[in-house]
């Protein structure tokens, strides 16, 4: 289970969109010092969840032969 949920961002965003700093989810109620720290804590989440959904890039070496050597 990740540490960060699309459940956690969502409050966060009801939150940040109601301007209230004080978030509550999963059971959980979190107080946020300003509305700065909640936004950089929205972004924090959105940056880990899109990289977690994002696929790994593939790389490879392509190799050349001329037949003689």
């Amino acid at each position: 289970m990740s540490a960060w949920s699309e459940t956690e961002l969502a409050a966060l965003r009801r939150a940040y969109a109601s301007g209230t700093t004080r978030v509550s989810y999963d059971g959980r109620t979190v107080e946020y010092g300003s509305a700065a720290d909640l936004l950089a804590r929205i972004r924090t989440l959105e940056q880990a969840l899109a990289s977690a959904s994002r696929p790994l890039p593939l790389a490879g070496l392509a190799g050349f032969s001329r037949g003689d050597r």
